[in-house]
């Protein structure tokens, strides 16, 4: 038997331990934000938090997670205004919104751990996050303007300001091309 804590909620498993989290977090737990993308862990879709840290739950079995805290895109925040939250609604980061649970995910853990992130620590955190719609510049202001403790606070003011000041592209380089 398999245990572990959910959002908060003590969850057991009595299947398969190589069964990927993904699966048992969408599947038998119907907690569907986190998203399947490539099933390989080189997208992002699929971020979660275990034991605080970011995490592809392609990947991760639920024999890894045993006895670990994993916290999805619903338990975030319960009123959805986590800072990373607030400053993606008020700069518009998402254009179809698939991957943006990931790159949430992805960009709260780099914000737990460097507060105060450079455009540069943004870049190297959210790398093997990818948005097919491009909208790499908006994720980086958005992840400064969460840091700046201002999302929610100035309207959109401050985060038209901060995607203004974003050069028109983002070098993103081979690592999102994936060998087939």
């Amino acid at each position: 038997m398999i245990q572990l804590k959910v959002n908060g909620t003590n969850r057991q498993f009595d299947g398969d331990p190589d069964m990927p989290l993904l699966w048992y977090l969408r599947d038998l737990i119907d907690l569907t934000g986190t998203k399947f993308g490539c099933g390989r862990g080189l997208c992002g879709a699929c971020t979660v938090h275990m034991n605080g840290a970011a995490v592809r739950s392609c990947q991760t079995t639920l024999q890894a997670a045993a006895g670990k805290s994993v916290t999805t895109i619903e338990g975030l925040s319960a009123k959805a205004n986590h800072p990373v939250q607030v400053a993606w609604k008020e700069l518009n980061v998402p254009q179809c919104g698939y991957c943006q649970s990931g790159q949430i995910m992805q960009a709260a853990a780099l914000l737990k751990t460097k507060p105060k992130p450079t455009d540069k620590d943004i870049d190297d955190a959210m790398r093997g996050n990818i948005c097919r719609c491009g909208t790499y510049q908006r994720i980086r202001a958005a992840v400064h303007l969460a840091a700046s403790g201002k999302a929610g606070r100035g309207g959109t003011k401050a985060g038209s300001k901060a995607v203004a000041g974003l050069s028109p592209t983002v070098e993103r380089g081979a690592e999102t091309e994936v060998e087939a």
